[in-house]
């Protein structure tokens, strides 16, 4: 497995960091942020539409440019290096590949060109109301009626879910467990049976909602596959997600690390730059480190799942548990080098460390992540110590 980037990878580094630093400069950010969506709609038409970076990983018939993980990791480390707030991680990372994974050919070339294409904005609603990760932690149940299936329940933490046009609901049948009986649900937001509550959360660059279904009807061709087997499919894209999310991670300890650095170096205290002091030399070298194994992390995941799917599902776990602590580490470092001014409300600090701190469990916990690492290293005895 060759690590270092391709031509074509470079240019899109380049070309990713340069759009980055324009659309995510801090005054952009915060009027971003402060805005009814969300987020800067002449940034995502931009993402979409003029750089074409929707459909990344997506096949070529389907309109994507059939490029692959690494790719799309490049782009969500530049994003998460500015904290750039847009609609990309929940449609590009989380809805397309849950759809390309799960659905049918016909629903394949029916959704995903406008998501190619950066027209449709998707998410993808997968947790409870209490936010729990992975398959058990689904929330909605899906039940047959008379007019096809019947959506009940709550769907919690859905990033943009009140600023997308497509939503892909996770839902299993009642009585199931593990990744039998999950279902893959595309639910139209105006239907009657669906309601959304935005939630106040700690990260104000990434907004989530409460999603609720009382008796959502379901028409049969709206589920993607057949009903109650799309669990494995569900797992692979929460897998993909969870890379692409490791990469964002990475980009956003980045950062941290470079905010610190850069004012360890022009902080004077008794008629020295702090940065020439043992202890903050130290601390700055510790992130250092950790930055440079999220990168071994984030982009060893996003290999594999091109090159090395035997090994994809436990790289992610992987990825998953480093880079969140690296993340929530590399901030809380910044916020006390930085001294006072780390702890206002004008810098940027305190956006980075909500970020972090919010990631760290949006698609499972480190504690989490090692479970799963630790479930694929036992013996063959259902995951259970022999």
């Amino acid at each position: 497995m060759h690590f270092a980037f391709t031509e074509e990878q470079a240019l899109i580094h380049d070309t990713a960091r340069a759009f980055c630093a324009e659309h995510g400069a801090a005054s952009r950010l915060r009027k971003a942020i402060e805005s009814p969506l969300g987020y800067d709609e002449a940034t995502w038409r931009a993402i979409g539409e003029e750089m074409g970076w929707c459909g990344i990983a997506l096949p070529a018939e389907v309109g994507g440019s059939a490029l692959g993980s690494v790719e799309l990791a490049i782009l969500c480390e530049q994003m998460g290096r500015v904290l750039l707030p847009s609609p990309f991680l929940a449609t590009v990372a989380l809805a397309a590949p849950a759809i390309a994974l799960a659905g049918t050919a016909a629903q394949r070339e029916a959704l995903l060109p406008g998501i190619a294409a950066g027209r449709t904005r998707a998410t993808l609603a997968i947790a409870n109301a209490d936010g729990a990760p992975g398959l058990e932690g689904i929330g909605p149940r899906l039940a047959r009626s008379k007019r096809g299936w019947r959506l009940d329940g709550a769907a919690g933490f859905v990033i943009h879910a009140d600023a997308v046009d497509l939503l892909v609901v996770a839902a299993r049948a009642t009585g199931s467990q593990g990744a039998d009986g999950v279902s893959l649900a595309v639910v139209d937001l105006d239907h009657a049976g669906v309601s959304i509550e935005r939630l106040t959360m700690l990260d104000q660059t990434r907004p989530m909602s409460r999603v609720l279904f009382e008796s959502a009807v379901v028409a049969p061709e709206s589920i993607l596959g057949d009903p109650g087997e799309a669990g494995p499919a569900l797992g692979t894209a929460l897998a993909r997600a969870q890379a692409a999310l490791a990469a964002e991670q990475l980009g956003g300890a980045e950062a941290a690390l470079e905010i610190a650095t850069e004012h360890a170096k022009t902080r004077i205290q008794f008629d020295r730059p702090i940065g020439s002091f043992q202890a903050v030399k130290h601390r700055l070298a510790d992130m250092m480190v950790a930055t440079e194994a999220a990168r071994s992390a984030a982009y060893y995941a996003a290999c594999a799942a091109d090159e090395l799917p035997e090994e994809f599902d436990e790289a992610a776990a992987i990825a998953g548990c480093w880079c969140s602590e690296t993340f929530t580490g590399c901030t809380a470092g910044m916020i006390q080098l930085l001294g006072g001014v780390g702890f206002t409300w004008e810098h940027v600090a305190h956006l980075y460390f909500k970020r972090a701190r919010a990631a760290s469990t949006l698609l499972g916990s480190p504690a989490w992540h090692r479970e799963r690492i630790a479930v694929r290293l036992l013996p063959a005895t259902g995951g259970q110590p022999a």
